[in-house]
């Protein structure tokens, strides 16, 4: 009896979360990175407006509902994660984009980041910032007498201990289908 063929394997699924939704090249971006995923056999996933586009009645409540309904539901289907982490209005980078590494975190995802800034988080806040470094080795905004973050991260340290850190999006890509591979 001949045997029938095997299913071909699936795609490791990777959602591509980072305030690249905010750009006006949005499109353009989330076409190159899931066009880069193929060429790496992965599936690409942008995040999701949660089908807001096509039902412009909806108010602001039920709008922004359904796009965190569609995007949790996105990273919880997905075998892994890159975010970009680029400043975004700041220091920092995004919050939802820093919600969506922590929730894929907490449900045992691989993180790999990109977009982060070389050095360290305090030499760019004391870069802007009028900063002091205490007797105790502890750096404090001048002004106000916060604590910057020191420890020698490039990012908070709940952000560079929970993921890995590449140079650009198609590094995070290559990272993350290597951790896949291996895994498997």
């Amino acid at each position: 009896m001949p045997s029938s063929p095997s299913p071909a394997p699936s795609r490791p699924r990777i959602y591509l979360a980072g305030p690249d939704v905010f750009f006006r090249d949005s499109e353009a971006i989330f076409e190159r990175l899931v066009a880069f995923c193929d060429t790496l056999g992965l599936q690409g996933v942008p995040p999701s407006d949660g089908g807001i586009a096509a039902d412009l009645r909806l108010g602001d409540e039920e709008r922004a509902q359904r796009i965190y309904d569609g995007n949790v539901r996105l990273i919880r289907e997905a075998d892994g994660v890159i975010a970009n982490l680029v400043p975004f209005r700041g220091h920092e980078p995004d919050s939802g984009t820093v919600f969506e590494v922590g929730f894929a975190t907490a449900l045992g995802k691989p993180v790999v980041v990109y977009g982060v800034a070389p050095g360290t988080y305090a030499e760019r806040v004391c870069a802007t910032v009028e900063c002091d470094t205490g007797a105790d080795g502890v750096i404090r905004e001048r002004a106000s007498g916060v604590m910057v973050e020191g420890l020698g991260q490039r990012l908070n340290l709940m952000l560079t201990r929970s993921t890995e850190v590449a140079d650009s999006a198609e590094a995070a890509l290559a990272r993350l289908a290597q951790r896949l591979r291996a895994a498997r």
